[in-house]
């Protein structure tokens, strides 16, 4: 195979790569029964007018199991933060004690636990939905290829067997991804 065509496909792969990771990534910030710093990752305060994640400003800790601590670098930072979190979909109630923030993390009830794993369903979806741009993309610029006479009609068939079956591994990868997610939350 031409070494356009490896290019191309492993830089198709690297893509399908990137989407694996980011569902990964989103999927961490999905609460489940159990306490996570990954759960405030999202969040983001107001520091000296600007936007800033919380995780820097702030130190966060999960030393229990339904338990995470925030600790604001700077004191003042301690309502704003609060505020964020009250704010957030999060559905948690901080205990400001003065010095640090503490976020009990009650358990989930059947109801919540069900809406969860629809978003989980969706946000997996949306992987899927990646990788199956990333594919559209890569035989568009495969078929191009062909087209200006690059590479042979041969190439481009062996080139998007291989394309297909890349695809397949990472979607299978990512259903695996989601199946475990949703297991985790509806563990009690």
């Amino acid at each position: 195979m031409s070494e356009i065509v490896e290019l191309t496909l492993e830089e198709a792969q690297e893509k399908m790569s990137k989407a694996e990771e980011a569902l990964r990534h989103e999927l961490a910030t999905i609460r489940t029964g159990r306490a996570s710093p990954a759960l405030l990752e999202r969040l983001h305060v107001e520091y000296y007018g600007v936007s800033t994640p919380l995780n820097q400003v702030a130190n966060i800790s999960a030393p229990e199991p339904r338990l995470l601590i925030v600790n604001p670098w700077e004191q003042r930072m301690l309502s704003v933060i609060e505020k964020a979190i009250l704010k957030s979909d999060l559905g948690l109630n901080p205990i400001n004690d003065g010095h640090v923030l503490r976020l009990v993390i009650p358990p989930l009830t059947e109801e919540r636990r069900r809406e969860l794993v629809r978003l989980v369903g969706k946000r997996v979806e949306e992987g899927r939905v990646a990788v199956r741009n990333v594919r559209r993309d890569t035989l568009n610029e495969l078929r191009q290829l062909e087209k200006d006479k690059e590479i042979s009609e041969d190439e481009l068939k062996r080139a998007q067997e291989r394309l297909q079956e890349t695809t397949d591994q990472y979607i299978e990868r990512i259903d695996e991804i989601g199946v475990r997610k949703q297991a985790e939350i509806m563990e009690i």
